[in-house]
């Protein structure tokens, strides 16, 4: 039999065909490629879980290129999440030039992207999901939201997150959980969520009054005949990763204890099959599969990692589902007995070339960006190199909003936040005002400039470091590494809080940053309420509109070692 994995590896680009250059045409590649090829599976049981996650509001198809840099340390180093390029296409099997290999890797990625477009859309998503439950029987199908939708475009910011709202619901999901959800605040997420007809769950929010639940912790389901429980969780360091002024009065955390607790409730109430649908994170789910007992399935997201089939971690599967679209994640159970006997999984890549778009969400995608489309699409700029953020450390857009925050507020250095959301625009370009807002749609976007000594610096740098390099993935309480404009230095990952920075220096001068001399910092997404100073959308317009062509070099300053 001829497998969708066989399709998406040999359909496309190949060695024989190209000598893997990106040489065959964006035409030969939708010829090769057809949506039937990516809804091919062997579909297995009673239950289909489908999982959307981190999508940050991008409704069209957008370019998004994978990681460079994906350490893992500890139990956690070498194996998936944490792998790319090269290991990560031997790891799972995948041939270079291929479909899957664009989809999940940086190789060769501006040539294959190139000759495969874009991924994601809604409504591309909205085909799948539709084919899928029209094959299956919309009785065996549940539709699950990870989280961090209501957050990242200009018209989900200049609407207050409705247009998500909005087309998510045509999509019909039974279930989701939040992260950046919560950043629009206590008072819209409550409104918000009186107004769906799904629930939004939470079973590690409580109040802080009286410890008590802020939200729904579990949905029971019949599909296929079998009882599923979904308890949710929300991104358990919400507080410390984002302003918690915003939502003053609920508390979060993982509360583990909690977590088994209602596990073990909704087994006695019945439930045969058991998910956790997860704003974690791989790695915290990961240690999770093997502390909570009774779980069948992690539907995790927050980190944005993709891997193409569900992981086995002890009785537990996990499946991560990337972001931005790109993905559709499938897993197929067969319950017998009360429990999962078997099991068949698969990652599906939203080629958006090859979908065709559903017409009822396509109209409302078009309905809602309507009354800012001439904004969205007006050109600031263009980009000579190609621009993207996701890594553990600098990518080129960071680079950028840090030239731009030292030249536009007089600073020497820069912070920009480790976020993972952002998409990717290809050399050549134009830089539209919806892809800067790709970069920095938020609700706190102050531009601050404060001083700052030398040793401030470093303990800033080591505590973000230690977020994203602790050992115990429970205390991984944050996004990638802080980037940094105007300064250089080494970091070991390995090595513990306090001592994985050094050589830390001045690009300016080429001088070592001086634990005791104060210097003139530029950063934005401060936590802290009052901060003042220009959005950093205003202000990176204004900064990219002065150059006209951009060209970032690579980023040579910072260092990685021991990994």
């Amino acid at each position: 039999m001829f497998t969708r994995r066989d399709f998406l590896q040999y359909a496309s680009v190949t060695a024989a065909v190209t000598g893997f250059s990106g040489g065959l045409t964006r035409v030969a590649a939708q010829q090769r490629l057809q949506q039937e090829d990516l809804l091919q599976f062997d579909a297995k049981g009673q239950v289909t879980l489908l999982h959307l996650t981190d999508i940050h509001a991008q409704l069209k198809p957008i370019y998004f290129r994978p990681p460079s840099e994906n350490f893992g340390v500890g139990a956690f180093e070498g194996i998936p999440p944490h792998l790319i390029g090269d290991d990560f296409l031997r790891h799972f099997n995948i041939d270079r030039g291929t479909a899957l290999a664009y989809a999940h890797t940086m190789v060769d990625y501006v040539n294959m992207a190139q000759t495969y477009g874009r991924l994601g859309g809604l409504d591309r998503t909205a085909t799948l999901v539709k084919s899928i439950r029209a094959e299956r029987g919309e009785n065996k199908v549940l539709m699950l939201d990870g989280g961090d939708t209501w957050q990242g475009s200009y018209t989900c910011l200049k609407t207050n997150a409705q247009d998500m709202v909005d087309c998510m619901s045509l999509l019909k999901p039974d279930a989701m959980v939040g992260h950046w959800e919560f950043t629009l605040g206590a008072d819209r997420v409550l409104e918000i969520i009186d107004g769906l007809d799904y629930p939004f769950l939470a079973s590690n929010i409580v109040d802080l009054d009286w410890e008590e639940p802020v939200f729904e912790s579990t949905a029971f389901y019949e599909k296929g005949g079998v009882k599923v429980a979904v308890i949710g969780q929300a991104m358990p360091y919400t507080p410390i990763s984002n302003p918690r002024y915003m939502f003053p009065e609920w508390s979060f955390g993982l509360r583990t204890g909690l977590l088994q607790e209602n596990v073990n409730n909704a087994r006695d109430e019945g439930a045969e099959v058991v998910v956790l649908l997860s704003h974690n994170g791989f790695d915290v789910d990961q240690k999770l599969a093997g502390v909570i007992t009774g779980l069948d399935v992690i539907l995790t997201g927050h980190t944005h990692d993709a891997v193409p089939h569900a992981l086995k971690i002890g009785n537990t599967l996990v499946m991560s589902s990337g972001s931005h679209g790109k993905y559709l994640g499938r897993i197929d159970l067969q319950v017998k007995g009360g429990k999962v006997v078997d099991h068949s999984s698969t990652l599906i890549p939203v080629f958006s070339d090859v979908i065709t778009p559903d017409p009822e969400m396509k109209a409302k995608i078009d309905e809602v960006r309507a009354p800012y489309e001439k904004e969205v699409t007006r050109v600031i700029g263009k980009t000579e190199g190609l621009l993207y953020r996701r890594g553990n450390f600098n990518g080129t857009w960071d680079d950028l909003i840090c030239e731009g925050m030292m030249e536009e507020r007089d600073a020497e250095l820069a912070f920009s936040p480790g976020f993972r959301w952002g998409t990717t625009l290809l050399p050549g370009q134009d830089i539209t005002i919806d892809d800067l807002y790709t970069e920095t749609a938020m609700t706190y976007p102050s531009v601050y400039r404060l001083e700052f000594s030398g040793k401030q610096i470093k303990d800033i740098l080591e505590d973000v470091c230690d977020n994203l390099f602790n050992k115990d993935p429970f205390f991984q309480q944050g996004g990638d590494m802080v980037r940094v404009g105007g300064m250089g230095y080494t970091c070991a990952p390995k090595e513990s809080i306090g001592s994985r920075i050094s050589n830390m220096t001045l690009l300016k001068t080429g001088e070592p940053i001086d634990p005791n001399r104060s210097y003139t910092v530029a950063g934005w997404a401060s936590v802290n309420e009052g901060v003042e100073g220009p959005a950093i959308y205003d202000l990176m317009e204004t900064y990219i509109s002065k150059q006209d062509t951009i060209n970032v070099p690579e980023n040579e300053a910072v260092k990685i070692i021991g990994v």
